[in-house]
C-alpha cells in the first residue's frame, strides 16, 4: 500500500514457521479453528461440507464463528492457490492472505480491501477490522511461534458493553 485509505488496510508479519504449514492454518476448518475461529465450516460448489482436514477451494463458501461473539461471518472464498494465496468475501468486502518465504521466515501479509466509506463501515469494518486483525496475526505469531493462544476462551466477554472495541484477546 502506498498511501492510507478508508477503502483498504494492510497488516503484515514475519512468522518463523513453514509456509505450507501456514497455509494448512487458514485453508482448513482444522488448522482456522486452532487459533483463530471456535468453529468454521466449508462448503463446496455443490453444498457439501468439507472435512475438517480437507482444503478450501475457489467457489467454496464458508461460515465463520468466533469465540466471545454470537454473531457469524459468511461468505465465499474467491480464491486458494494450495500454495500461498487465498482471498475471501469478509465484512461486505475482500480480505487477501498472502504468504512470502523471505530465507527463513514467512511474511504474511493481510489485505482487507473494497471496505464501503460510509460512516458505518469506517467504524466497523476498517477501525473494527483492522484493529482485530492485529490482534488475531499476533496471536497467530504466538500460537505458531511458542505453542500458546491469547485469544480468551474461557471466560465469556460478551456480556460487557462493547467487549469487541475494548477487550484486546476478544
Amino acid at each position: 500500500m502506498k498511501e492510507l485509505t478508508w477503502n483498504a488496510f494492510e497488516k503484515k508479519i514475519y512468522l518463523k514457521y513453514p509456509l505450507e504449514k501456514l497455509y494448512w492454518l487458514w485453508a482448513t476448518k482444522e488448522g482456522i479453528t486452532s487459533w483463530f475461529l471456535s468453529n468454521a465450516k466449508y462448503f463446496d460448489s455443490l453444498g457439501e461440507e468439507r472435512s475438517h482436514e480437507e482444503y478450501i477451494k475457489a467457489g467454496d463458501s464458508y461460515s465463520w464463528f468466533w469465540h466471545n461473539w454470537d454473531g457469524q461471518e459468511d461468505g465465499k472464498v474467491i480464491e486458494a492457490n494450495g500454495k500461498d494465496f487465498l482471498q475471501f468475501e469478509f465484512a461486505d468486502s475482500l480480505l487477501d492472505i498472502n504468504l512470502e518465504q523471505e530465507g527463513d521466515v514467512v511474511i504474511l501479509t493481510l489485505k482487507q480491501h473494497n471496505i464501503p466509506t460510509d460512516n458505518d463501515s469506517k467504524l466497523k469494518i476498517h477501525f473494527g477490522c483492522s484493529n482485530g486483525w492485529t490482534f488475531w496475526l499476533t496471536n497467530l505469531k504466538a500460537y505458531v511461534e511458542h505453542g500458546i493462544l491469547l485469544n480468551e476462551t474461557e471466560i465469556d466477554l460478551r456480556n460487557h458493553e462493547l467487549s469487541g472495541y475494548v477487550f484486546v484477546n476478544m
